[in-house]
């Protein structure tokens, strides 16, 4: 039976990571964006998968692309990560959310973990890694620290390596975190859906799968020495849809005997047979964004048949917790989700 305290706790260890955030907002992902477009399978998703947006027709959707950061002031310009949710608007009032970031993987394999790096994170002052230290580190086989984005005056880098250093789940999601960057547009990246989930084909199998956005115009991130303002995500994405739509492709990869199904922080070898399941087309920036952005409670667990929930406890944990969050900055609830 899930400790109905987790969602409290998952919820106030992310407030303690961001001093500066805002209870009135998101305890991450605060500062976003909504879009609005339409998803189109491909030719063969609905021989993987009986659920409704996989079956071919044009599906209406709406997105937020998001900063990673908590923090109450934006930061554009930071290395950081960026989170990508998606909600599928179905027949009859239905939907269906899929929410994907730019890490590859997720920093912990529990919730009990995740409990004991998020401490590790809070933010201390961001300073400039002497020539020495940065040789030292390198003759021990360890990445010398990057340096402060001009005007950075914080960073969780360096508790978040210490933490690594110690706990060997942590090492890649943390290395990759570091080294992100800032994309030169929300549409410029590419956004991993991390956790597992189970897709149900029309002939009963199912099939341990992981879902990736990427995007048809290429990766690309800014010059780290002469980065945007603090504030150009979102006014790029607008000017970018008013010239013309932007588009992704979702990938599918399937899973094997021997791969990690319910470990989040675990990747999947790179040879996994990958399928395109549709593309997704971006087409407008709505004018009122509290209601086709910030209002909206996207959920991991919105799903329906066709797609379900792995045992992941990463997974199982959001849930919950993103309801706690919904509810404390009186969000509407939206549609229901799974509660298998």
């Amino acid at each position: 039976m899930d400790d109905p305290g987790i969602a409290a706790k998952l919820v106030e260890a992310l407030d303690a990571s961001f001093p500066d955030g805002r209870q009135d907002l998101r305890p991450v992902h605060t500062f976003g964006i909504g879009a609005t477009g339409f998803f189109e399978a491909s030719d063969v998703a609905r021989d993987y998968s009986i659920a409704e947006h996989f079956q071919g027709q044009q599906i209406r959707i709406v997105a937020r692309f998001s900063n990673g950061s908590g923090s109450g002031v934006q930061h554009d310009g930071w290395s950081d990560v960026r989170g990508l949710a998606i909600r599928f608007q179905l027949a009859n009032g239905a939907a269906a959310d899929l929410i994907a970031m730019t890490l590859n993987e997720f920093f912990t394999p529990t919730v009990e973990t995740f409990l004991k790096f998020s401490p590790a994170t809070i933010p201390i002052a961001a300073e400039r890694e002497s020539a020495w230290l940065k040789i030292f580190d390198m003759l021990r086989l360890m990445l010398p620290m990057d340096d402060p984005y001009p005007g950075q005056k914080t960073e969780a880098v360096t508790g978040a390596l210490k933490f690594a250093d110690k706990h060997s789940y942590a090492q890649l999601p943390v290395f990759q975190a570091g080294a992100l960057g800032a994309p030169v547009s929300y549409a410029r990246a590419t956004y991993h859906a991390v956790h597992t989930f189970v897709v149900v084909g029309p002939d009963g199998l199912r099939r341990p799968v992981r879902f990736t956005w990427q995007p048809v115009s290429g990766v690309l991130t800014t010059d780290r020495t002469s980065p945007p303002s603090d504030k150009y995500l979102q006014q790029e994405l607008c000017d970018r849809l008013a010239k013309g739509p932007a588009r992704f492709i979702l990938m599918m990869t399937i899973g094997e005997i021997g791969d990690d199904f319910d470990d989040p922080s675990r990747p999947w070898p790179p040879h996994r047979v990958r399928v395109v399941m549709g593309t997704l087309t971006l087409d407008a920036v709505p004018d009122d964004q509290v209601a086709n952005g910030e209002l909206l409670s996207f959920n991991p667990w919105r799903l329906v048949p066709g797609i379900e929930p792995s045992d992941d406890p990463i997974l199982r944990a959001r849930r919950d917790a993103y309801e706690y969050s919904r509810n404390r900055r009186k969000a509407p609830p939206g549609c229901p989700f799974s509660r298998s």
